[in-house]
C-alpha cells in the first residue's frame, strides 16, 4: 500500500530529526573544522545526497544544530536564581545539583555543553562573554562577600567550574559508562 502524504512527511521530519540528533554527536566527537559532509554521511548510513536534501551545507547543518543547543530557558531559570534573596552557598548548590542531574539524565546535554564550548574556541571568544558564566561570576562575588566562597579572581573561579563541567561532559560523549561529577565536588570547587 502506497504511503500517504502524510507518512511522508513524517517519515521526512523523522530524518531531519535524526540528522540532527546523530550529526550533534558527531561534531561533538570531530569538531566543526574536522567535520566533512561526506564523512558525517558515512557515520549517519546515508548517501551524502541525502544530507544535501535537508541541509544545503555543514554550516547549515552546524547552526541548526548550535541553534537546538541555545538554553534559553536554562539561562532564564539561572537568571531567577541569582536575583532570588538567598545565600550565595545555596545558589551554588542548586546551580551544582542542575548541572549533575543535566549530565546524568540527559543525553543531549552534554553533547551540547561539548558542541558551544568547540564553538567558543574555534572562535577564539572569552567564556566570560557568555550569559551563563556572567551569571555565575554574580554568585561568586555574592559569595566572596558573604565569606562562602574562596578568594579569587570570580572569573577564574568560573573557568575552573565550567571546566570541570566541560571535562565531564566530554567523558560523557567519548566513553562508555564514565563517572558523572557529583553536585558536592563542584560545589567544592568554589567553597571558602
Amino acid at each position: 500500500m502506497p504511503k500517504t502524504e502524510e507518512q511522508c512527511k513524517q517519515m521526512r521530519e523523522d530524518m531531519r530529526a535524526r540528522i540532527l540528533r546523530e550529526s550533534a554527536i558527531y561534531f561533538a566527537k570531530n569538531g566543526f573544522g574536522n567535520t566533512k559532509i561526506g564523512d558525517l554521511a558515512k557515520y549517519l548510513g546515508i548517501g551524502q545526497g541525502t544530507m544535501y536534501m535537508y541541509f544545503k551545507s555543514k554550516e547549515e547543518l552546524f547552526e541548526e544544530i548550535r541553534k537546538t543547543a541555545d538554553n534559553k530557558e536554562e539561562l532564564k531559570k539561572m537568571k531567577l536564581l541569582v536575583k532570588l534573596p538567598i545565600p550565595a552557598k545555596l545558589k551554588i548548590e542548586k546551580i551544582s545539583e542542575e548541572m549533575e542531574k543535566q549530565l546524568r539524565t540527559n543525553e543531549d546535554y552534554a553533547v551540547k555543553i561539548t558542541i558551544f564550548s568547540q564553538l567558543m574556541l574555534e572562535q577564539h571568544k572569552d567564556f566570560s562573554s557568555n550569559e551563563f558564566y556572567k551569571e555565575l561570576v554574580k554568585v561568586i562575588k555574592q559569595g566572596q562577600k558573604e565569606g562562602t566562597v574562596v578568594s579569587g579572581d570570580p572569573t577564574y573561579l568560573a573557568d575552573l567550574y565550567w571546566g570541570n563541567i566541560y571535562l565531564y561532559a566530554l567523558k560523557k560523549v567519548f566513553l562508555k559508562d564514565p563517572k558523572t561529577v557529583t553536585k558536592e565536588t563542584l560545589s567544592r570547587l568554589l567553597e571558602a
